[in-house]
C-alpha cells in the first residue's frame, strides 16, 4: 500500500498535532516495511527525525494552480504518487473524492467554545461540510468518547468512525533527576482550553503554605491567558524534546487542568516518566484510575499538598500511572490506523 500523510501540522514547532503526525508516520513505517508513506504538504515542514526508507517526503506545490492545496495542489500530488489512500490527521481530506481518505478528529472543542480556538475558524466551518458530502470515508478518533460525540454531532453512520488510541514515544522514561528545588509541571500548548489561570491560583494557595514553584511549558498561542512570571513561577516556552523526560521525572506532579480534552497526550508522558498526574475529569479516559482528578481550584490546591507533603502517597500515583501509560503504544496505534486506511479502501466507492 502507498500511503500519503498530509503533513501541515509538522510546520508547527510543538504540540499534539505535530506530535501524533510525526509518531504516527513513524510508527506506521516501521511497522509495514513492504508499504510507502509519503508525507506531503504546501507548508515547508521538518521530517521526522530517525525517517526509515519507506518513510518519504512528497512534492511541494510546483505553481500557482497546485498552491490551491486541498482543491488542486493535494489531488495532483496524489496523482502523482499514486497514492492508494490519503490521511488527513488534522481535521480535514481532499475537497475531491478521486481516492479513499481519512480524517482524524482530534475532539470537537472548535465546536463546542469560540472562545477557545480564535484562530479555528477555517476549521469549524470546513470540516462539517467534508463530513456531510461524505469526503472522508473513514474517521478516526483518538477515543471512544470523542468517537459518540463525533457521531452525534456530526451525524456519522456509527460504522465509518473508529476510536484508535494515541500513545507516549518510547523515549519518554524515568530520569533520575534531582531538582534544587520542589516544583508542579504543566506542559502543553498555551491556550484558552487548558484552564491555567486556575492551575496559577492553586499553585498560589499552594505557595504560600510551601516554598514550590510551578513550571509551565510549551508554545503560546497568539489567544493564550495573560500569565506572567512572578517569584516562583516559571514561563520556560517550549522546551526541547530530548529535555522533557528529566522536566517530567523530576516534578513533584503533573497538573493538567485542561477544560476539555481528545486525549491529553502530555497526560501519558508525564505518566510513562513516572510523575504523579492530577488533572481534571476531562482526563478520564485516558488516565483511568491513575490520576489524582480536581475539578477547581481548592480541589487542585489539596491534591498538590497532598503530593508535596505525603512521598508514599505520590509513589503510589507514580506507579499507578506507569501501568496506566504501559497500555498505549504507537505501535498499536500504528496497526490500528492500518487497518483502518485497509476497510477505506475497501469501502470506497460502495
Amino acid at each position: 500500500m502507498r500511503v500519503a500523510i498530509e503533513a501541515a501540522s509538522l510546520s508547527l514547532s510543538s504540540g499534539g498535532l505535530a506530535r501524533y503526525t510525526s509518531q504516527l508516520s513513524l510508527a506506521l513505517a516501521r511497522l509495514c516495511l513492504d508499504d510507502e508513506f509519503y508525507l506531503i504538504s504546501d507548508q515547508a515542514f521538518s521530517m521526522p527525525a530517525g525517517a526509515p526508507p519507506n518513510l518519504k517526503r512528497g512534492a511541494a506545490p510546483r505553481n500557482a494552480v497546485e498552491r490551491r492545496w486541498w482543491l488542486w495542489g493535494m489531488a495532483r500530488e496524489l496523482n502523482r504518487l499514486g497514492a492508494d489512500v490519503v490521511h488527513g490527521p488534522d481535521f480535514a481530506v481532499p475537497y475531491l473524492a478521486r481516492r479513499p481518505s481519512v480524517m482524524t478528529l482530534h475532539d470537537i472543542s472548535p465546536w463546542l467554545d469560540p472562545s477557545w480556538h480564535s484562530g479555528a475558524v477555517r476549521v469549524m466551518r470546513r470540516t462539517p461540510l467534508l463530513l456531510k458530502m461524505g469526503l472522508a470515508t473513514m474517521v478516526i478518533t483518538p477515543g471512544e468518547h470523542v468517537r459518540q460525540e463525533v457521531i452525534a454531532r456530526f451525524q456519522l453512520s456509527p460504522d465509518r468512525v473508529v476510536a484508535v488510541p494515541e500513545a507516549a514515544p518510547e523515549w519518554f522514561a524515568p530520569v533520575d533527576a534531582r531538582p534544587a528545588a520542589p516544583y508542579f509541571l504543566f506542559v502543553g500548548t498555551i491556550e484558552p482550553r487548558k484552564n491555567l489561570p486556575l492551575l496559577v491560583e492553586a499553585w498560589r494557595e499552594v505557595h504560600r503554605r510551601r516554598p514550590v514553584d510551578l513550571l509551565i511549558a510549551g508554545r503560546r498561542r497568539e489567544d493564550a491567558p495573560a500569565i506572567r512570571e512572578e517569584p516562583g513561577l516559571r514561563l520556560l516556552g517550549e522546551v526541547p524534546d530530548e529535555q522533557l523526560p528529566a522536566l517530567y521525572s523530576g516534578a513533584a506532579a503533573f497538573v493538567y487542568p485542561s477544560l476539555y480534552e481528545g486525549f491529553g497526550l502530555p497526560v501519558i508522558e508525564a505518566m510513562q516518566c513516572g510523575a504523579c498526574v492530577i488533572a481534571s475529569p476531562a482526563l478520564r479516559e485516558t488516565a483511568a484510575d491513575a490520576a489524582v482528578y480536581a475539578e477547581n481550584a481548592r480541589e487542585f490546591a489539596q491534591a498538590m499538598i497532598e503530593a508535596l507533603e505525603r512521598p508514599e502517597w505520590r509513589a503510589e500515583w507514580s506507579a499507578r500511572g506507569r501501568a496506566r501509560a504501559a497500555e498505549f503504544s504507537w505501535r498499536a496505534t500504528a496497526q490500528q490506523t492500518y487497518a483502518v486506511y485497509q476497510e477505506a479502501r475497501r469501502r470506497f466507492g460502495k
